[in-house]
């Protein structure tokens, strides 16, 4: 087993994933209805486009009306491509997906026969429509539970839109119209175009009417999208930590919380839990996007790490979620392996063993320099406990922290906590570096590792401080680390740490460069470089990080999540303003739980 590439296979290593068999035989059943139903969409749209056999269509209007066919044609066209997105929920195994479906594809077969006696195109929805109903077991994941709702609310205000929009367009085009409509006469023809039918009224011109018509139907396409995407998309509660889960899981850091530097992440209040049927581990997660992404390994007993993790995939399978982990160690990845996720190595995270860092030695060299020129300055450093720093000192720290922030939004998921000063946090541990004049100019901020452990929350510096400021503070908590107890220090993470050092050795190849290469240029926005230099000053121990995955076809999708969730990616406002639900639901897990925000980086 290769540190980069971990994949066991669940069926043959772990007991507790054998219950995983049926869902997985029940998603590959998922995914080849929604394969058939997808290749009725294309088969569907293309038939729509193409012209219709002239002697098929001259038997049908002996029976139907000509503008019945066109009218036919135009909803099969929107009819086929709403099919390709059902298809995408029918791969999820969407309960409301496959309602949809089945509708549709019965509303596709009889548009097939009116738009031009296609009845090959009828038999294909005929069959799809067979196998929807035959395999409808195997679609039962929950949708959003305040998706409707919304679903219903944004359908009348795009309809309304489209309705103002078609009149506007019409008034537009006053001069083309053939005649003088009615109000009442236009409205018809706005909402008959709307789904993709030719209305009443008539233009004198070709390109007036195909415009107007264009333009009516794209709306209406994009009315049907935008309501089928709220219907169907997954359940995606906003994550709360309640006061007794808290307790519940810290009085699991209490027994094992020494197994993870990340454990105490776990506390953040924006993050969700499911506990093992055992109440004696559990995993913490977010929804994101339809992702149920995890961080670190599960807290608790290792023993009963298997019980959290299937429980949290239940609840994964459950809503349709896409289940993935970011940052759990070595131990958690091989666990979260065997139940069915492949893993691959995100980076390493830099560990000090506190009794045997020196500042002795060439190597140390980089510090032992900076460290000395912090000190001429006359910057001083204090280590103290949360608890023994005063209010009103840790006001001032607080608002120091946001002001030297760098980015607009506090990042931050698996790896930092994101509240300083918090009187639930009393072990936490405060490093503050100050200038001969008394004002602020470095702060380190560090959560408990199990009784003999820290790790590193957050890293700030006034933009003004002298170089090296961050070194000093950190040498200043491992000389006080006696004191406090301390043998063992998580320093940042170092993302794709192998990668940068392999790219720079003599005689690597050029695909080790490239990827060095896209890293590099990838730290102009975020520090992978800077990060990587400042934990290899120190001369660490490096533990692997690992990010597991449910599929290679998901790995975008899980990578944009979690990019969301550190809040490297932050959408515009107008856009989470249109996507946030109407009314929170809770969402309850197989077990007994309701579901419930880069690591520290030097600023």
């Amino acid at each position: 087993m290769t540190r980069s590439t971990m994949t066991v296979d669940p069926g043959r290593t772990s007991p507790w994933s054998l219950s995983a068999r049926w869902p997985q035989a029940a998603s590959r059943t998922a995914s080849m209805v929604a394969g058939a139903t997808w290749l009725l969409g294309i088969l569907t749209v293309a038939s729509a486009l193409l012209p219709p056999d002239r002697a098929r269509l001259r038997l049908l209007t002996e029976l139907l009306p000509y503008q019945a066919a066109d009218a036919a044609a135009a909803v099969a066209a929107a009819l086929g491509v709403l099919l390709l997105y059902l298809a995408g929920g029918l791969r999820r195994r969407k309960h409301r997906a496959w309602v949809a479906a089945v509708v549709v594809t019965a509303v596709v077969g009889l548009s097939h026969i009116v738009k031009g006696l296609d009845v090959e195109e009828a038999t294909a929805s005929a069959v799809v429509f067979a196998l929807l109903l035959g395999c409808r077991g195997q679609f039962q994941a929950e949708a959003d539970p305040g998706g409707r709702k919304l679903a219903v609310r944004r359908f009348v205000q795009l309809v309304l839109l489209g309705t103002a929009l078609g009149m506007l367009l019409l008034q537009a085009y006053s001069a083309q119209l053939v005649g003088r409509p009615s109000l009442r006469t236009q409205m018809n023809e706005v909402l008959l175009g709307l789904v993709g039918i030719t209305g009443p009224v008539g233009f004198a011109s070709d390109r007036a009417a195909d415009l107007v018509g264009s333009t009516l139907l794209g709306f209406g396409l994009l009315t049907a999208f935008v309501t089928a995407y709220f219907a169907l998309r997954p359940a995606e509660p906003l994550a709360s930590l309640d006061p007794s889960d808290e307790q519940r899981l810290r009085g699991l850091l209490d027994e094992h919380g020494r197994r993870d530097s990340l454990g105490y992440f776990a506390l953040r209040r924006d993050k969700s839990v499911v506990f093992s049927p055992s109440g004696k581990a559990a995993v913490t997660y977010r929804v994101v996007h339809g992702v149920l992404l995890a961080s670190g390994d599960p807290v608790g007993d290792p023993e009963a790490w298997p019980g959290a993790i299937e429980a949290a995939l239940r609840l994964a399978r459950r809503y349709a979620w896409t289940p993935a982990v970011i940052g759990c160690g070595e131990r958690g990845a091989t666990v979260w392996t065997r139940s069915g996720l492949g893993a691959y190595e995100l980076g390493d995270e830099a560990v000090l063993d506190v009794p045997e860092f020196s500042l002795d030695g060439r190597a140390m060299r980089g510090i032992r320099q900076a460290v000395a020129r912090v000190q001429r300055a006359g910057v001083t450093a204090a280590v103290r406990r949360a608890r023994d720093v005063p209010p009103a000192e840790v006001a001032e720290l607080a608002t120091a922290a946001d002001a030297w922030r760098g980015d607009a939004v506090e990042r931050g998921f698996s790896m930092a906590l994101s509240r300083l000063g918090d009187p639930a946090d009393p072990d936490c541990v405060l490093v503050t570096a100050r200038r001969p004049d008394g004002s602020l100019c470095g702060l380190l901020h560090f959560v408990p590792w199990g009784p003999d452990g820290l790790s590193l929350d957050l890293m700030r510096r006034a933009r003004d401080a002298d170089n090296g400021i961050n070194e000093f503070m950190v040498v200043a908590l491992s000389g006080a680390a006696a004191e406090l107890g301390v043998s063992r220090l998580s320093l940042n993470f170092a993302v794709m740490r192998a990668a940068l050092e392999n790219g720079e050795r003599i005689g690597a190849g050029p695909v080790a460069r490239l990827w060095r290469s896209m890293l590099l240029f990838a730290s102009r926005w975020w520090q992978i470089e800077t990060l990587h230099r400042f934990n290899a000053k120190f001369q660490p121990g490096w533990e692997p990080r690992y990010l597991c995955y449910e599929s290679g076809r998901q790995l975008p999708r899980v990578a944009l999540a979690a990019l969301e969730a550190e809040a490297f990616l932050v959408p515009p406002g107008v856009v989470r303003r249109a996507l946030r639900r109407g009314d929170v639901l809770p969402v309850r897990s197989p077990v007994e739980v309701d579901p419930v925000g880069a690591r520290r980086r030097p600023e």
